[in-house]
């Protein structure tokens, strides 16, 4: 499996990340196949704990992208957030979280970049990111 993600995504994606004191978090919505997660929006949701250590999306914007992607017939087939300071790598946190949300965790580390994850039989797996090709609309959410 791997996650596709288009270059005008993947530099918004960074940009946030990169312009805010604290974690960035969302959702990344597109289409599964088998072997493939294309990416083809993005939905930032504000991070609630609003720290550069740890994220969890509010509530009622988070509700609001997913009623926004199922509008969309669009799946989520992923969760975006970021790490300040530290390794791309998913933290005990991050791992709990992948419990209740079994998709793609895409990481931004300002140290190493974007990563991405999976959780399977309670082990995490890095799933390679192809950038380029696909579809993809850049909608942003209001609060990007």
């Amino acid at each position: 499996m791997k996650l596709v993600l288009g270059e005008g995504l993947r530099k918004k994606l960074i940009e946030k990340a990169r312009g805010s004191p604290v974690e960035v978090c969302g959702f990344l919505f597109g289409k599964k196949t088998d072997e493939m997660l294309q990416v083809v929006e993005v939905r930032f949701v504000p991070n609630r704990l609003n720290s550069p250590r740890a994220f969890e999306m509010e509530p009622e914007a988070m509700l609001e992208a997913l009623e926004w992607g199922e509008e969309r017939k669009l799946d989520v087939v992923g969760i975006f957030h970021s790490h300040l300071g530290c390794p791309a790598v998913p933290s005990e946190r991050d791992l709990r979280g992948m419990l209740l949300w079994p998709v793609v965790w895409l990481i931004f580390s300002d140290v190493e970049g974007l990563r991405a994850w999976v959780l399977e039989n309670e082990q995490t797996r890095e799933v390679e990111i192809e950038v380029g090709g696909g579809e993809e609309r850049q909608a942003m959410s209001s609060t990007s």
